[in-house]
């Protein structure tokens, strides 16, 4: 049996085990197998190419990557719980060097290796991952907390699917839902495993696992393998009122830092099917303790220091066409920080394949254009204006990122009928620097004067 087919099996095979387990009346394994087929097996395929076509001088990249999994969610058991569990693997099918760094910047990979481990660039296969394993327990009208592996749903902490599998977390989640018109989200969670890994990790040992950028005395950031912390407690409000949607949310890395997060969104009444909406974010952060480690070179944010982010939107919904006039300012008074292994930036401007995490005294404006001629066909034309500090600012830019445009133009199609499941997506995305790079193309690598193509096919059942 192959080592794929043999991870498979293990899946199945703890599912059996955790119903004999956890049933309540049920007392026979053949009970339990019944049990089992009443349950929902799902599973997931993906085929991943990317291709980065560097400015002259430097080293363009490719890769083909490919990724498979199954889960299994149990039926209710005495009426209250439900079981699920799921593992997924993945290869490197075709790529070019990207374990070796530039030889001209010395600046490693930055996107291909994200389709694999980016903790081992060169293992091309045997990467594999238990995904979910967890327990629900079902009460009142329609809330839930969920015990173990799961994905995450907070804002700043997300599954951030922009590669081959998504970010996993573990911890105690509630999801409380027995008010009209309003949810209540809590969450403790210990550990980790962020997209474009296979391993898990205690929240301390997730900091640094991607790229750690420069502390703000200009030299290498130290906290890697270096910071202290119980784990994250993320608490949520989201209340709908008439045309108003308001959601409130905390984060707290405890000994780190706190993130406060408020989204404010309005709907116009529907008018032959078309409508505006308008949106508010707002986040204020500040170091909490030591922020991660009592020496200052190993810590993650540094102690007293402060962070604010405002973002806005207006758009228009037809059953034709979503546009969006987008626009996002970090003040100079800190860098915007959460990592980058934990999920994406939750801001309008945001676009794939880039982020403003680490910066500060920016200014970005945005527009999306979204055609949808049929239920199966999407088109989008993005384009963006990223005003960010000078790559040398090292107090507000952790990554020597120039100012940049971004353009991201891309199409989508879901098959129907026989082929229901299967969809294909290219994204083409091509980025320009328009601020001062120095002449040095360490700032320039990866980062602008790139042009960067995704072609993505995906099947679910």
């Amino acid at each position: 049996m192959s080592r794929r087919l043999y991870f498979i099996f293990i899946i199945i095979h703890l599912s059996q085990s955790l119903l004999g387990q956890v049933c309540v009346g049920v007392d026979s394994l053949d009970n339990s197998k019944q049990l089992l087929r009443k349950g929902n097996f799902y599973g997931h395929a993906r085929s991943f190419w990317m291709f980065t076509d560097n400015q002259a001088g430097l080293t363009d990249s490719y890769a083909w990557g490919v990724g498979a999994g199954v889960g299994y969610q149990t039926p209710r058991i005495a009426k209250h719980f439900q079981v699920g569990l799921s593992g997924f693997f993945l290869a490197n099918l075709l790529s070019s060097k990207i374990s070796t760094p530039d030889p001209k910047t010395g600046q490693a990979n930055r996107y291909e290796v994200g389709l694999f481990d980016v903790t081992k660039p060169s293992q091309t296969s045997n990467l594999n991952r238990l995904e979910e394993l967890n327990l629900r327990y079902f009460f009142g009208k329609n809330s839930v907390v969920t015990l173990g592996r799961q994905l995450p749903k907070t804002p700043f902490i997300n599954p951030q699917d922009g590669r081959l599998s998504p970010t996993f977390v573990e911890g105690i989640v509630l999801e409380w839902n027995e008010l009209k018109n309003t949810r209540i989200h809590a969450e403790y969670l210990y550990r980790i495993s962020p997209r474009s890994t296979v391993g898990w990790y205690s929240i301390g040992e997730s900091f640094g696992l991607y790229p750690v950028g420069l502390s703000t005395d200009g030299k290498p950031s130290g906290y890697a393998g270096n910071i202290q912390t119980k784990g994250i407690l993320t608490g949520g409000i989201t209340q709908n009122t008439g045309p108003l949607s308001l959601q409130f949310w905390n984060t707290y890395v405890e000994n780190v830092f706190n993130t406060a997060f408020f989204q404010g969104e309005w709907k116009s009444s529907l008018k032959n099917k078309k409508r505006w909406i308008a949106g508010l974010q707002a986040v204020r952060q500040q170091a909490v303790d030591n922020g991660g480690n009592s020496d200052p070179a190993k810590s993650y944010f540094p102690t007293n220091s402060k962070s604010a982010v405002f973002s806005g939107r207006i758009g228009y919904r037809s059953p034709l066409w979503d546009v969006n006039l987008n626009a996002t300012r970090i003040t100079a008074e800190g860098r915007y920080l959460v990592p980058r292994e934990w999920g994406k930036e939750p801001f309008y401007t945001f676009m794939p394949r880039e982020r403003n995490e680490g910066m500060g005294d920016t200014q970005s404006y945005s527009t999306n254009i979204f055609f949808k001629p049929t239920s199966q066909l999407k088109w989008e034309a993005s384009w963006g204006y990223y005003k960010l500090s000078d790559v040398k600012n090292v107090l507000l830019s952790k990554y020597g990122m120039p100012s940049y445009t971004q353009l991201n133009l891309g199409v989508k199609y879901a098959f129907a009928g026989v082929l229901t499941g299967l969809s294909a997506q290219l994204l083409v995305v091509r980025k320009n620097s328009i601020g001062t790079t120095y002449g040095n193309d360490r700032f320039v690598y990866n980062k602008v004067n790139m042009s960067h193509l995704n072609f993505i096919v995906n099947y679910q059942f």
